[in-house]
């Protein structure tokens, strides 16, 4: 099992570039199960930007790309080596240095934990990844230039990405609810996981710092994924 040590928000890094890292992925491997069965992966989503073309030349200057930082679980996932600066509501409140991940997206959004918007002062809405019409906007600072983010600003939903081989081993489809087991010196039962299927997904359950941290889940010795 891969671990790392909880992001604590609001306390000072020792090391930035390992804090800012935007997806920690931690590998449960699960032993004695029936045949078969699949191998879960739970990993830790913390905050991040994803951009537009638009607003990343915006950002870093005219004819600007993401740089590749790291390969995320996902396929063709990324982190970039580009962070903006985060600014709340009234200019008086910031993150510094928040990771953008990659490929770009039609519309630029913001994923944030709850306690991110509280030190920020956003009420963040829950919301699934993409369904960002209707939230709060910020502003993001890059070197090259500001953008207004009008909406977009979230806290995002809980959920599980899954290839047809594993849904059809769980029985589930996309659009499905289920829920995480953590065993842990602090164990939590996460509910209401959003199925997220499709052809080019692997087995992936995404929690943010807060769950995570909640549950203690660095330190855990076995996660079950179920149907309710």
């Amino acid at each position: 099992m891969n671990h790392a040590g909880p992001t604590r928000p609001g306390s000072e890094p020792m090391n930035r570039a390992t804090v800012e890292q935007i997806v920690r992925q931690i590998v449960l491997e699960h032993f004695g199960g029936p045949p078969g069965k699949p191998e879960l992966v739970v990993s830790i989503s913390a905050r991040h930007v994803h951009l537009s073309d638009q607003d990343v030349e915006t950002l870093f200057g005219a004819g600007r790309k993401l740089t590749p930082m790291k390969d995320l679980y996902q396929e063709g996932a990324f982190a970039a080596e580009e962070t903006v600066m985060i600014v709340g509501p009234g200019r008086r409140r910031m993150l510094p240095t928040v990771r953008i991940l990659g490929p770009t997206r039609p519309r630029s959004q913001v994923e944030l934990a709850f306690t991110d918007g509280i030190s920020l002062g956003i009420d963040l809405p829950v919301r699934q990844s993409g369904k960002i019409d209707g939230t709060p906007g910020c502003v993001l600072v890059g070197p090259a230039g500001v953008l207004e983010l009008k909406q977009g600003t979230i806290r995002a939903e809980r959920h599980v990405h899954i290839g047809p081989q594993d849904a059809a081993y769980y029985g589930v489809k996309s659009g499905d609810r289920m829920n995480l087991r953590v065993y842990s010196a602090c164990p939590a039962v996460f509910e209401g996981l959003l199925v997220r299927a499709d052809k080019a997904s692997k087995l992936e359950v995404h929690l943010d710092t807060d769950e995570a941290n909640a549950a203690d889940i660095d330190h855990a010795t076995k996660v079950e994924l179920f149907k309710p």
